[in-house]
């Protein structure tokens, strides 16, 4: 009788596709639109952006950096009070700058969010109501940059200007089947939409809609916006750039709605084509787009270098131990007891989504026990 051998089977790419996938995708999407934009204006735009970093230059972006990381802390901790999570203002501010630095060093641009979302979820015993904090306070910040975006393009002259209308009729199309959607599947079923619906649905009515809090998202969210075209404007004026206040200000705010677009490495590619496309458009030429764009980038990167001296503090700390850490011992036990939980899902940073609609009662009962 022949000896049957059994034939190895191939490992299936799926699971190599979804976690390195959309990093993947990111890094090709930087690198794409880099080289594309060298083969269109040359190098010289980018060497010009970072000869033309000065003294001044860097500490008003550092100044006004601080007071933006400031508010966005604030805006995180009233999502997080309004969800049930606390968090103290200096410990926001401090864990925003290390995802400010991780954002501007790896690809995506995103997954520095993804490290504080998880940090403070630990912390608080929570990890799914941790990763809907962060969600929702970078949501509420886009929306908002986006609506002031819109009023900026409808005043101001803009080559986006003759466009704007029709994108605005799309946005709000895609806005209402969206909300159409939502409200529908959290009326029915069990399935995994139906759960994130009726999450979504109650973060809003009970928490983010609150008359207590959305006029401190829309304050917020309102100074971060004003801090980082102050230092666009800054960085376009010290690179040469004498276009009108009011024209530069439209061209930069279309800018920065591209460079919440997570497909970048570091923050680099969209922010500099969007840049080199508006200011051409405009008449001021490409090659200017992508220097001011480069400089703003070296300064934004100085700016957040005090969240690489925590991080480097963080790892100081735990290679010395844990009586040197300054955790305290009750969310170390929040961890053990999420921990078993936590074992048998996706890690946070593949499937956020199993992270949003997670059941948060799970870890609460949890942490009754005694």
């Amino acid at each position: 009788m022949a000896r049957l051998h059994s034939a190895p089977v191939p490992v299936g790419i799926g699971p190599v596709v979804r976690r390195f996938g959309p990093l993947l995708l990111r890094l090709a999407a930087g690198v794409t639109v880099l080289w594309f934009l060298v083969r269109l204006v040359g190098a010289a735009p980018f060497e010009d952006g970072l000869r033309a970093v000065t003294w001044p230059a860097v500490v008003a972006a550092v100044t006004l950096t601080a007071l933006t990381t400031v508010c966005s802390a604030w805006r995180w901790r009233v999502v997080a009070r309004a969800l049930g999570i606390g968090i103290g203002l200096p410990g926001a501010i401090c864990a925003y700058y290390r995802s400010l630095f991780l954002n501007s060093v790896l690809i995506g641009g995103v997954l520095g969010d993804v490290h504080r979302a998880v940090t403070h979820g630990r912390r608080a015993g929570n990890v799914a109501r941790g990763v809907r904090a962060v969600a929702w306070e970078r949501l509420c910040g886009q929306v908002i940059q986006a609506v002031v975006t819109a009023l900026v393009l409808l005043i101001l002259p803009s080559p986006v200007r003759p466009a704007l209308p029709y994108v605005l009729a799309g946005v709000a199309g895609v806005a209402g089947c969206a909300a159409l959607v939502v409200w529908r599947a959290a009326r029915r079923g069990r399935s995994r939409l139906t759960r994130a619906a009726r999450a979504v649905s109650a973060d809003l009515r009970h928490g983010l809609l609150a008359p207590e809090v959305w006029p401190q998202l829309v304050l917020a969210s309102v100074l971060v916006v004003a801090g980082h075209t102050a230092t666009f404007v800054i960085a376009a004026r010290v690179a040469g750039c004498t276009a009108p206040l009011g024209e530069l200000l439209a061209l930069l705010m279309v800018v920065q709605t591209a460079v919440v677009i997570p497909l970048s490495i570091g923050g680099w590619g969209l922010r500099e084509g969007a840049a080199a496309w508006a200011f051409g458009a405009a008449g001021l030429g490409a090659a200017t787009g992508v220097t001011i764009a480069t400089l703003y980038a070296v300064l934004m990167l100085a700016a957040v270098t005090p969240g690489a001296g925590l991080l480097l503090g963080d790892a100081v700390r735990r290679r010395r131990g844990p009586r040197h850490s300054r955790e305290s011992r009750r969310p170390d036990l929040a961890r053990r007891r999420w921990r078993p939980f936590v074992a048998d899902r996706p890690s946070p940073v593949t499937d956020i989504g199993t992270a949003l609609t997670a059941p948060s009662t799970r870890c609460e009962a949890e942490r009754l026990v005694p």
